[in-house]
């Protein structure tokens, strides 16, 4: 309960007055059955019929009060689970987009989903529930049982054994739905997982015509839920009849043997009625509870999958240091294996530098660690050993904020989201003018923008479908040249392109004003060749350092790399 804590603080005040109603009204419903037994033993029994109006007057109006009473914990139940739930919805997208790159590693996005949805839904259901039926039922109980005890203390021997009875098979079916319920939850990200990773891929599934393997894998994961859901509500399925089972022999067995007392004069007819109605009352409150407590156990396992996601470490907080940023960039001595990974170091021992204003490209082959640097650049990870310096500042003495705000990355695969053409350019400068805006896209040869019939305006679809691959990366291109940072990082990002379009791309950046720092991370030789200083990576780690002309002169792998690309072209 210490999740949920902080939460009902927030509404400690209409909580309380809920739990003052739900009081109120149970207190109402016992008294039912004492009026009735009152409206039989005085007036029906007497022939008096002043008497049964005037005990049925007080019964039709302690109802009403009741009534009263439910409506306004109703209404209070849901106003603070609904808006308990918001708030913990809001925390939960706030943690998660505070998340270090080795937490979003840890939990799939399918089941994030899965957690903020369906297990947040699970425990606004319970909060309303512990508001309307959880505070209700026991006090229900309790006193039913309290009152039946004061009516005839012999009848109420059945009521306590049958009440044993049921909190045994209470006992037994949490034990046993417990882990049902938390394994039924896991099945349920995998089918999310498997759904959003057809809808990620649905181009690739049809390009490769494997709808039976996703159509195969889908179904397993379908039928595993329905399995798991199968076998969390068996428990249920087999413990709630039993239930009605007992209770229901405890009913007749009240009435028997109150008909047995009845014919000794040790009983009279209003208190045997009063008394099914409150045998009739505690099976009630006891399936209710028995609903509460599997409430409970589902709310358990989704607590504990809500729990796992506030424990996640966050991204290094701010440092509260006002720095200028624009500074060389040094790595010295890097070294770094991912979290979790095979323990390989990504990079090792690297050490180079990028001088402020100049331009570096990083070259080398798949798997050598180039994006690793603009991860580590980026302070997606901290290094393992040695350290990275902008202006002469350790990054681990900044914070994330102040280190991503001086940097603008456009990655290989552009991210494009729902909405306009501007709205996406505009992502990392929202203060950005119109003549600011089609300066960017004309840098970034995004002239196809201006020939749209909406222009700027026009819309995207989710991650931009309606664009090619081409011009998603230009899009992206000039949002990260808007953002008119110290450092601009290109990964990979003109892999799309053709060489005439990144050829022009690249001029436009060298003949730009801004005295920014362009990191280049590319396959492409020719690409790099326009770079200042290159960087050629070789198994994580950094084999030459220097201009082209220098290293086709001192690096045999940029020499393969050159031959293999340029050479090759010329000759064909």
């Amino acid at each position: 309960m210490k999740l949920y804590s902080r939460y009902f603080n927030r509404y400690k005040i209409p909580f309380l007055i809920a739990i003052c109603c739900v009081t109120l009204e149970a207190v109402c419903d016992l008294l039912g059955p004492t009026l009735m037994s009152h409206i039989i033993n005085n007036g029906i029994e007497s022939g008096s019929l002043d008497k049964v109006y005037y005990w049925g007057f007080r019964m039709l109006l302690v109802t009403l009060i009741g009534a009263v009473f439910a409506v306004t914990r109703n209404n209070l139940a849901s106003f603070v689970s609904q808006r308990m739930g918001a708030d913990l919805r809001t925390d939960l997208f706030t943690k998660i987009m505070s998340f270090s790159e080795e937490s979003v590693d840890k939990i799939e996005s399918g089941s994030l989903i899965t957690r903020m949805t369906n297990d947040t839904s699970q425990i606004v259901q319970f909060v309303n529930g512990i508001m309307r039926i959880f505070l209700k039922a026991p006090i229900t109980c309790i006193g039913s049982i309290i009152l039946a005890s004061m009516l005839n203390l012999r009848l109420s021997i059945i009521i306590y054994s049958v009440v044993a009875v049921v909190a045994i098979l209470i006992t037994i079916s949490m034990k046993l739905s417990y882990q049902r319920f938390y394994q039924l939850q896991k099945a349920m990200d995998r089918i999310n997982t498997r759904v959003q990773e057809y809808l990620l891929g649905i181009r690739l599934v049809k390009a490769f015509g494997t709808y039976d393997k996703e159509t195969r894998e889908f179904e397993e994961a379908n039928q595993n839920l329905m399995q798991k859901g199968v076998s969390s509500l068996l428990v249920i399925t087999v413990i709630s009849p039993l239930l009605s089972l007992f209770v229901g022999f405890g009913t007749v067995a009240v009435i028997y043997i109150g008909s047995r007392l009845f014919t000794l004069n040790m009983a009279n007819a209003g208190d045997i009625t009063a008394f099914t109605i409150y045998m009739a009352q505690i099976l009630s409150s006891l399936l209710m509870i028995t609903n509460v407590f599997n409430m409970f156990v589902r709310t358990k396992a989704s607590t504990i999958r809500i729990r796992e996601i506030f424990e996640c470490d966050e991204d290094f907080k701010k440092s509260g240091m006002k720095e200028e940023l624009s500074g060389d960039i040094v790595f010295h001595n890097v070294t770094f294996a991912y979290p979790g990974g095979s323990g390989v170091p990504a990079v090792k021992n690297l050490s180079f530098t990028v001088k402020k204003g100049e331009s570096l490209a990083i070259i080398g082959p798949t798997g050598s660690g180039k994006s690793t640097i603009a991860w580590l650049l980026l302070r997606f990870y901290d290094t393992g050993e040695g350290n990275i310096l902008i202006n002469g500042i350790n990054l681990k003495n900044l914070g994330v904020d102040e280190i991503r705000n001086e940097i603008a990355i456009v990655p290989q695969k552009p991210t494009l989201f729902s909405g306009t053409v501007k709205e996406n350019i505009i992502w990392g400068n929202k203060n950005a003018t119109a003549e600011e805006i089609s300066l960017a896209a004309e840098q970034a040869e995004a002239e196809f923008i201006t020939q749209m019939p909406e222009g700027f305006e026009s819309s995207l679809g989710s991650g931009g479908v309606n664009f090619s691959g081409g011009q998603k990366q230009r899009i992206s291109i000039a949002r990260g040249l808007l953002k008119k940072s110290s450092v601009l990082l290109l990964d990979d990002a003109t892999s799309a392109l053709d060489a005439i379009t990144e050829a022009r791309v690249l001029r436009n950046l060298k003949e730009r004003k801004e005295d920014q720092t362009v990191i280049i991370i590319t396959q492409r030789c020719g690409t790099a060749m326009t770079a200042d200083k290159v960087l050629v990576m070789e198994n994580g780690i950094g084999v030459g350092f220097g201009t082209h002309a220098e290293l086709i002169k001192s690096c045999q792998v940029y020499r393969d790399i050159y031959e293999t690309q340029i050479e090759s072209s010329k000759e064909a």
